[in-house]
């Protein structure tokens, strides 16, 4: 479909120029459809999967209508996980970066509430959070909606099926009844629609396809026996050398088992599930999205709501028992026209009709793989970057190009060492070229940053 550029959109100056900054020039389909109507203050329900710019979308709608001069909460988002909430936070973030006044606050668990109490009485205007600490903050009125403009619920077929409809419910209630709704699903279960129905009014329909297109998308399952695979894994990591490998295992132990296990075997391998706190879930993402770590084993915590960019390789250790499951697992590669290859391991006999209802749910059959070749105890090449961790952000008035400085101009390292540079509020993250790491830590640790010294680190490997 033709999509158009954001200029065709009565957005606020601001915004057109924060889209230019990030590089988004062009409307994807779920923004070329939805944008008309949120924009002119409609409900819109929309269907559409992790990658499609459904962020950007609902994001630019809030933005747009925040009076930035008033502090009290305008926009609320609710989110699943933490990890979501993090992720939209940080997308909100970069498209108000021209906005003068404009605060974007996370409230989720996992962190001290007290913390996020005194937040809240400095009044940020947009509020990103879990339904369940949200509720917490409403039910002991450090939260006031009064002001509320903006509800979204984003991935609302993930957050009733962790059980948070009661929660989800509650903040509704406490909504004002003049707002817009908009909503976000993957799924269209009966308990969505009665959702909808609840809290939207003459919402327009929205359902657009995944951006991960079939015919970049290949698709390969492998037979294995009983014991046989965490061994797999390694073959099939050797065979296809992938820049950078998304391993899904079924449950946390599994995922620290078979991290364990490739590393071992000389991979930069690290592991992600809910059991992590949320500082090491932070660093394992910012790890392989610099190029830093070439493999994550994690479990479903990253089948939806992650930003993982430039993935090729997803591997699917153990066959899902839920079809629709298996579908967002390795709908993590093949995304926005880049090519994907997803392999997955089946035990046989065991697993075999769990791939029979895989097929049938995605009407195809999936190509048998032809085996790889066992290279026992192979060694995987390291990964060509480092991440710099520098141990001040946002808050302390850093900027990236303070941070480059330092580096290029303060440590003599060649421009072409530093890759992508990820600021956070109190900390900032630095992809170096592995050769150069070092150089780069002892060139933050002597020198100074706007005449401060900066703390920092190398994350990872010791």
């Amino acid at each position: 479909m033709t999509t158009g550029p954001f200029t065709n959109l009565a957005l606020r100056p601001e915004l057109l120029e924060a889209l230019l900054e990030v590089g988004y020039a062009q409307m994807t389909p779920i923004q070329a459809e939805t944008l008309p109507t949120m924009l002119a203050s409609g409900d819109v329900t929309g269907q559409a999967k992790t990658g499609s710019g459904k962020t950007a979308a609902f994001g630019l709608v809030l933005l747009n209508r925040l009076d930035t001069e008033r502090a009290a909460p305008q926009a609320l988002v609710l989110c699943p996980t933490r990890e979501l909430a993090e992720q939209v936070a940080a997308e909100l973030r970069r498209l108000a970066q021209r906005m003068a006044n404009t605060r974007v606050l996370t409230l989720c668990g996992g962190r001290p509430a007290k913390t996020q109490r005194a937040s809240l009485e400095r009044a940020s205007q947009v509020v990103v959070g879990t339904p369940g600490r949200v509720d917490d903050h409403l039910r002991n009125g450090a939260l006031n909606l009064d002001a509320l403009q903006v509800l979204v619920l984003d991935e609302a077929d993930r957050m009733l099926d962790m059980g948070f409809l009661d929660e989800v419910q509650s903040i509704v209630d406490q909504c004002p009844a003049e707002r817009q709704t908009l909503l976000f699903s993957a799924t269209f279960p009966p308990e969505i629609d009665r959702l909808r129905r609840v809290t939207q009014q003459d919402p327009k329909f929205v359902a657009v396809e995944s951006l991960v297109e079939p015919d970049k998308l290949r698709q390969l399952v492998f037979e294995c026996g009983l014991g046989q695979r965490q061994q797999l894994v390694v073959d099939l990591l050797a065979a296809y050398r992938p820049d950078g490998a998304l391993v899904f295992c079924e449950t946390r132990d599994d995922t620290e088992q078979l991290c364990s296990y490739l590393a071992d075997r000389g991979a930069v391998a690290l592991a992600l599930h809910g059991k992590l706190d949320q500082r090491d879930r932070e660093d394992a993402l910012l790890q392989l999205a610099h190029r830093s770590a070439t493999v994550l084993v994690a479990t479903d915590i990253a089948a939806r709501g992650l930003d993982i960019p430039s993935l090729p390789v997803v591997i699917v250790s153990e066959l899902s028992r839920d079809p629709e499951n298996h579908v967002h697992r390795i709908g993590r590669t093949g995304r926005a026209g880049e090519a994907g290859l997803a392999l997955s391991i089946m035990q046989i006999p065991g697993e075999r009709r769990r791939l029979d209802r895989i097929e049938s749910f995605m009407d195809l059959r999936i190509e048998r793989g032809p085996k790889p070749q066992a290279v026992g105890k192979a060694r995987f090449p390291k990964p060509p970057n480092r991440t710099l961790m520098l141990l001040a952000g946002r808050n302390e008035k850093l900027r990236k190009g303070d941070v480059l400085g330092a580096l290029v101009k303060g440590g003599n390292l060649p421009p072409e060492a530093i890759g992508r540079i990820d600021l956070m509020q109190h900390a900032c993250a630095v992809a170096v070229a592995r050769v150069h790491a070092h150089e780069a830590l002892e060139a933050i640790r002597r020198g100074r940053i706007k005449k401060k010294r900066v703390r920092a680190l190398l994350l990872g490997e010791s």
